[in-house]
């Protein structure tokens, strides 16, 4: 494929991905984050169960595998997304939610050695360590101190990072254990959205009673989330692995945070603080010091999910 093809493939997936945040906070005020995430997952379960159908793809892989990916689903889309959602309706600017979760390749870089059973190089936990100081740098700034609300809003996103990290050690468990391929991604993705709206029933039946406010705008909103961001940004990733490495393409998150404040501004008005950018400076530090010494034989892309 042409480089120009290419540049465009990873600025799609880029602008796709990192719109799940705006798209999401343009929906929160016609559902809570529960319900919300209910809805979108439950959609989508069902169009991805019409397509197995019709393609003739759909079957059970046994209870084992099955829940292996469930388990990752519920983590890496449901919880992930959760903590995302309720920052986020705690008015967090989506910028500042997506800089503190753009630490998960970090934190999975830093413990995969305990999967692999190989020692973690010291750049690793030093990058790592430096990522969170910058994060620190801008919560520092932004939390209002005097409301418990703020506080909680501003330190739930690392719930996302934990939950999306754990996911992906376990896939790479996984993967490293099996000797046969694993699901086709369609078929995984199946069971890890249907997982996460089943999660999500619970708490979006005890919370928030499923009160949703099904105007056209909303509708607008969960199309462009199942569509474009959970299908086609998911399939843009995946086009874009077979033609570059999986490092350049795990790379490519990392232009989450800056990407996200400036959609934000454009669209909320949202202002980029100075701290913001110093304590994003300090984030790219830590991923520059955690991967200069890793080539693209060291580093994959492991389960991340929108």
């Amino acid at each position: 494929m042409r480089i120009q093809h290419l540049v465009l493939l990873a600025a799609a997936f880029v602008l796709l991905w990192n719109s799940g945040f705006i798209g999401a906070d343009y929906g929160l005020p016609y559902a809570g984050p529960f319900t919300l995430l209910f809805w979108r997952y439950l959609a989508l379960s069902l169009l991805l169960l019409l397509y197995l159908g019709i393609r003739k793809r759909l079957f059970w892989p046994g209870w084992r595998i099955a829940s292996q990916q469930m388990l990752v689903g519920a983590l890496a889309h449901g919880v992930w997304l959760a903590c995302v959602l309720i920052a986020l309706d705690h008015d967090v600017p989506a910028g500042i939610v997506a800089l503190v979760v753009a630490l998960q390749p970090l934190a999975t870089g830093a413990f995969s050695g305990r999967v692999t059973g190989e020692k973690t190089d010291l750049t690793r936990w030093i990058g790592l360590i430096i990522g969170f100081l910058g994060v620190g740098v801008t919560l520092a700034f932004r939390i209002n101190y005097q409301s418990a609300a703020s506080v909680f809003g501003h330190l739930v996103p690392l719930g996302s990072v934990i939950a999306i990290t754990v996911a992906s050690l376990i896939q790479r468990r996984v993967n490293l254990k099996q000797s046969a391929p694993g699901l086709p991604l369609d078929l995984s993705l199946f069971y890890q959205s249907a997982a996460t709206a089943l999660v999500l029933i619970l708490p979006a039946w005890l919370v928030e009673h499923f009160a949703t406010n099904a105007q056209a705008e909303f509708i607008y909103v969960m199309t462009w989330l199942i569509i474009a961001v959970s299908l086609g940004a998911y399939a843009l990733m995946w086009k874009l692995l077979k033609y570059i490495d999986a490092a350049s393409v795990a790379s490519l998150f990392y232009l989450g945070p800056p990407v996200t404040m400036i959609m934000a501004w454009l669209a909320f008005g949202d202002i980029i603080e100075m701290t913001d950018v110093v304590g994003l400076a300090i984030v790219f530090l830590g991923i520059f010091i955690t991967y200069r010494r890793f080539n693209a034989g060291h580093t994959r892309l492991d389960g991340q999910a929108r």
